[in-house]
């Protein structure tokens, strides 16, 4: 199984955009076959360092993360989210 995490910081820290872009990951669910599970944990630190968002998606093998990442559905949510987005960190393991 292979894990990817991601860790978003947003331009707009505000609670309703921190909601908007969870929404726009989670939509992701159930409509790319590739895509085991799909989890958004939001940030209740609110430090200076923080991250606001933590994506975590599951994946049956490499090349199932591969044929995700040029998925239709990722393409447009990952547009979206790109626009929110200041930063963010990646880090894809094997479990």
């Amino acid at each position: 199984m292979v894990t990817n995490t991601l860790l978003l910081k947003l331009k707009d820290r505000s609670d309703e955009n921190i909601a908007k872009a969870k929404d726009l990951l989670l939509s992701m669910e159930g409509r790319i076959e590739y895509l085991r599970k799909v989890k958004v944990e939001v940030d209740i630190r609110h430090g200076a360092s923080s991250y606001e968002l933590l994506l975590i998606t599951e994946f049956a093998a490499m090349e199932d993360f591969d044929a995700y990442l040029v998925h239709p559905v990722h393409i447009e949510v990952a547009g979206y989210i790109g626009e929110l987005v200041a930063s963010g960190a990646a880090v894809c393991y094997e479990a």
